[in-house]
């Protein structure tokens, strides 16, 4: 029995949990359209994930890049689960630099990701953890939200995409937040990440997310920096560090007065092509 036809190359990963398909496009070739993700995403009729990351060189974008964004530089094309286009995913960075510098595309060390927020600077580690520069985070106020029941006050956050990161003293691991939790479309009209932080000690939380235009997730990059300043901003700070819990494992979040970071695992699990005429299915949207 012969092969099937081969398609595009894919490798899957995650970075404590949260996880990925990679589509490696260095010279800008695929046609990335929303059905296509979907369909990679869906872990009945896919490979499942919470989003794809396209592998292109950020002048192989056909979109404005954020200014100062080499052409040159590797570019985390990130898409949601239900194909729409996302700013930032945190925990994708991690995954993207461990993936270029596990396939040869650059160095091990200091490596510069091109983001739709901006440009993300990164460290690989030997042991396989990856730090990032995730950027200024900034606060914007209280909104309120409501899930499970409950109705929680958080705080308006930007992480280069938008959050509601809501402290609380109830165990967040009790919460039902199947359903998408409620959020005031005049403060998010292109809807939100949402947080529920539980201090659990001095230097440390526990979080659960709901992702917009995903759903619940094991674990969310740049929620668990919203989380870390939404704690440090309940314990009546406005700096810190803190070891950020979240169901798929934990990560270290450090918020300083210019920028913050985040260190955690980046995992590659898998390596292989996509069958044509599965591809060829989902060209349209």
């Amino acid at each position: 029995m012969s092969d099937p036809p081969a398609g595009p190359r894919y490798a899957k990963g995650h970075g404590t949990e949260n996880d990925f398909v990679l589509l490696p496009d260095p010279d800008g070739e695929l046609k990335l359209t929303g059905a296509r993700v979907r369909a990679l995403c869906d872990r009945r009729r896919g490979l499942g994930a919470d989003g794809v990351l396209r592998v292109v060189r950020a002048g192989g974008l056909d979109e404005e890049l954020p200014g100062g964004t080499n052409p040159d530089t590797w570019f985390m094309d990130y898409r949601n689960a239900d194909g729409s286009v996302a700013e930032m995913c945190g925990n994708g960075v991690r995954v993207f630099a461990r993936y270029l510098v596990e396939t040869g595309l650059a160095a091990r060390g200091d490596l510069p990701v091109g983001t739709r927020a901006g440009v993300r600077a990164t460290h690989v580690h030997d042991d396989g953890r990856v730090t990032v520069d995730m950027g200024p985070v900034t606060a914007h106020g209280l909104s309120t939200t409501r899930a499970d029941g409950h109705e929680f006050s958080g705080l308006v956050i930007d992480v280069g995409n938008p959050h509601l990161a809501c402290v609380t003293e109830l165990d967040v691991r009790t919460l039902e937040i199947t359903a998408a939790p409620t959020h005031d479309p005049a403060v998010f009209p292109h809807g939100v990440n949402v947080e529920f932080v539980q201090p659990v000690g001095p230097d440390r939380v526990r979080m659960r997310v709901h992702e917009r235009g995903v759903g619940e997730t094991r674990s969310c990059g740049t929620g668990t920096v919203a989380a870390t300043l939404a704690g440090l901003r309940a314990a009546g700070a406005d700096t810190g560090l803190r070891t950020v819990e979240v169901p798929g494992g934990t990560v270290e979040v450090e918020v300083t007065p210019t920028t913050s970071t985040l260190t955690g695992p980046a995992v590659l699990v898998a390596h292989g092509r996509l069958d044509a005429d599965w591809w060829e299915r989902y060209e349209s949207d």
